[in-house]
């Protein structure tokens, strides 16, 4: 009967493994990775039935996890949750030709300059290295993840979710046989399957070979990373998203901004947390958008004094009541149909409640004066500010960059979406032709003598 090697000791020979893998693919031509991928997304179509197969497995592993009858509503959701569709394998695949058609950052220059003695000096894209990606996201941000950082030169060590478990395997063996057959070297990436809590926690903490951490999951992984990680966090999804209706809106448009920010994707990072409305068109604007979002989307919503006060007749015309809101609710990120509402004064309110209750993710403003348009985009801290716009278009798509790993609020390294280019680094590259720095350790005198005596 075999040993299984301790988690400690698993993780750090993985890892010495992954640091002599990355120097290699950080070298690859962008043409091998392009065709890599277009083979990856090729096969995974073709080996669709297997994967799903596999998935259908791990469906009944969940299902059977649940054996009392009062969790069955409990053991839907799992269920549903896990389960893999024709359709999410359909964007799979299309997913994987996009991050294969994306121009590859790798080697890009992005400024060059001549000094005024002739030194040319330029600033160069690489790869960051090994980066740790830890998630309880669904297997398409598995493939996602493996697939941005082969793309930018990086080695994904990746620890998903205990319930994907032969899902993962089924598309880690499709993802590595068509990768191997166009030039990707074995160990270009690493999918760990034991499911030891340890493993993320050591995984975690071995700055030692990891370069950087991407977190894709709810606020317990967040806090559990900020709390136990000796690696850089790329990003974690986390912070707030807070959307402001200012004094002179059009009505129409900042409601349709506000329910889509909430409701159509109401579990996402960029979804709507907390509206602040300015209290001139509270009684015009909450009403009849409260109204929508109890009844017809069946969001619960926490209300600040101001707006239960407006909003108290509800209750005895029929309506679903709102809730009054907690401190703690302006500080959590609901990820969910929960949206908590407050009126302010005016703009300086607004920017001093995004200023307290942050990170701030994501900020949006429904405006038609300019000024207070221009001034919430300077003075909010998030990781994007979106003006007459939703805050779900905060994405690495909408913006342009094709896909990315996730959002982050961060200051050291970048903020908003993580795409192709936030997962590469610069350095400095400079040409010369014999330039020194002055003043020259050897006396000019001596110097010129020993030029003469040259032949």
């Amino acid at each position: 009967m075999a040993i299984e090697v301790p988690v400690k000791l698993y993780i750090e020979k993985l890892l010495k493994e992954c640091r002599n893998v990355s120097v290699d693919l950080a070298l690859l031509p962008g043409p091998v990775k392009l065709r890599a991928l277009h083979s990856v997304a090729d096969r995974m179509a073709t080996d669709q039935d297997i994967i799903l197969a596999e998935n259908a497995k791990d469906v009944e592993a969940v299902g059977k996890s649940f054996e009392k009858v009062d969790t069955k509503d409990r053991m839907k959701a799992a269920v549903a949750r896990v389960r893999l569709t024709s359709d999410q394998m359909k964007e799979i695949v299309e997913r994987l030709h996009f991050i294969a058609d994306l121009p590859d950052p790798v080697g890009a220059v992005t400024s060059r300059q001549e000094r005024p003695d002739g030194l040319q000096v330029s600033r160069v894209r690489v790869p960051i290295g090994v980066i740790g990606v830890i998630s309880e996201r669904n297997p398409l941000v598995t493939v996602e993840s493996i697939a941005l950082c082969l793309k930018s030169g990086n080695l994904c060590v990746f620890r998903g979710a205990p319930e994907w478990t032969l899902t993962h395997q089924a598309i880690d063996a499709c993802f590595r046989e068509a990768a191997t057959e166009h030039g990707i070297p074995q160990g270009a990436w690493v999918l760990i399957d034991r499911s030891e809590r340890e493993v993320a926690l050591d995984l975690i903490r071995s700055s030692k070979y990891l370069d950087a951490l991407i977190v894709r999951g709810g606020a317990g992984l967040r806090k559990t990373v900020g709390e136990q990680a000796k690696v850089p966090v790329l990003c974690d999804d986390g912070g707030l998203t807070h959307f402001y209706v200012d004094e002179d809106p059009d009505i129409s448009v900042a409601q349709s901004l506000v329910i889509n920010s909430k409701v159509q994707q109401a579990g996402a990072s960029n979804g709507l947390d907390t509206l602040l409305v300015q209290q001139i068109v509270g009684r015009q604007f909450l009403p009849p958008l409260i109204n929508r979002l109890l009844d017809q989307f069946k969001v619960e919503v926490h209300a600040c004094p101001k707006t239960v006060s407006l909003m108290g007749q509800m209750a005895m015309t029929g309506h679903t009541a709102i809730i009054p809101a907690t401190e703690a609710d302006w500080r959590t990120q609901f990820a969910g149909p929960t949206l908590a509402v407050k009126m302010v004064e005016d703009l300086d309110e607004a920017l001093a409640h995004i200023r307290v209750h942050g990170p701030c993710l994501t900020a949006g403003i429904a405006t038609t004066r300019y000024e207070s348009a221009m001034r919430f985009t300077r003075e909010v801290d998030a990781g994007a500010v979106l003006v007459n716009a939703s805050t779900r278009l905060h994405a690495g798509d909408s913006f342009g960059m094709g896909s990315d790993v996730g959002l982050s609020v961060g200051k050291l390294h970048a903020k908003g979406p993580i795409g192709l280019e936030q997962l590469t680094c610069e350095k400095y590259v400079a040409f010369g032709s014999g330039q020194l720095r002055f003043p020259h350790p050897v006396p000019e005198a001596y110097f010129d003598a020993i030029m003469l005596k040259r032949p």
